[in-house]
């Protein structure tokens, strides 16, 4: 569910996160469109990926960061270096040098922050609020438990191509950022790419992920003008290797199969000024996508596809 959303029955409190990807995992992830393809159009999906959760290495450290008031600066949780505390640790690969920014959607201490996650901030076309607690499963598994955990996945394979990543927020800060900030932070760290993730909260029947890509929005503070191109080729891109690392099918109930979506009523695209798309993985509300995101290896396929479509786009 989109942060800009209205919220949904209040989540459970997250569990401790689990390990990220296990060795086979990152072993198979291509990075660049020289081992991958370049993306682009959607592939036939295949079966749903299985269930069986697959061995794991040690988690990596966590992230360094900061937090604020909704109406404060920016503080962004950058993730720490893999072995050492100097930029030069990081591997060399063929992300080197790049910037990508990951957005986990909602925040697992949103829930007990109503009042601050309901003021109203700018999105450049309007006004909504700040953020929202975010979905769940019918068993109480928290999109921003979800969210997360793909996206520490994300980290750790972005972070072996090279790639210097930021999370806006690492379940580090009480509640939030706001969506304002969220853009906020991609626009500071002049990120080469900015991806949000989410898991949907649709009706039953309604499965698929869905990529939602910046619409052309301009005035009120907001000029998508720059960005929407390139977004629309990264989109594009991750929804192409999403399919084929996931097994699953685009949304039957968003983008007329396309699996591509475009907005202008989200404040985390329409503020970006860097290329930005958001993913809802799947339906936590269904009980055949919920079965695959409760998952533990599928995730780890998501992150995968995710990673192979950043990749791809930033070595187009």
């Amino acid at each position: 569910m989109r942060d800009d959303d209205s919220p949904p029955p209040t989540s459970p409190a997250p569990a401790r996160r689990r390990p990220v990807a296990g060795a086979a995992v990152l072993a198979a992830v291509c990075l660049t469109a020289a081992g991958c393809g370049s993306g682009g159009a959607l592939p036939q999906a295949g079966p749903p990926a299985p269930d069986s959760a697959s061995s794991a290495p040690p988690e990596p450290s966590a992230s360094m960061s900061g937090s604020r008031s909704p109406s404060g600066p920016a503080s962004p949780s950058t993730a720490p270096l893999p072995s050492a505390t100097s930029a030069k640790a990081l591997p060399k690969g063929p992300l080197t040098g790049r910037t990508v920014v990951i957005d986990p959607g909602h925040n697992p201490g949103n829930r007990e922050h109503t009042r601050e996650i309901n003021a109203q901030v700018d999105i450049g076309t309007g006004r909504k609020e700040c953020d929202t607690t975010g979905t769940a499963t019918d068993s109480g598994y928290a999109e921003a438990r979800f969210t997360l955990d793909v996206s520490h996945t994300l980290r750790t394979l972005l972070e072996a191509e090279g790639a210097k990543v930021v999370l806006t927020q690492d379940g580090d800060r009480p509640f939030g950022p706001c969506v304002d900030e969220r853009a906020r932070i991609g626009n500071e760290a002049r990120a080469d790419a900015v991806v949000s993730v989410h898991a949907d909260g649709s009706a039953a029947g309604n499965r698929g992920f869905h990529v939602i890509l910046p619409a052309a929005v301009s005035g009120g503070g907001a000029d998508t003008s720059k960005i929407v191109v390139p977004s629309r080729d990264l989109g594009e891109r991750i929804a192409g290797k999403f399919v084929r690392a996931t097994g699953s099918a685009p949304s039957n109930y968003i983008g007329g199969g396309t699996g591509l979506d475009t907005r202008n009523d989200l404040g985390g695209l329409n503020l970006s000024t860097v290329p930005k798309v958001f993913i809802e993985c799947g339906n936590m509300r269904d009980p055949k996508d919920a079965a695959l995101l409760t998952s533990e290896d599928w995730r780890q396929r998501a992150a995968a596809g995710i990673a192979e479509g950043i990749g791809s786009f930033l070595a187009r």
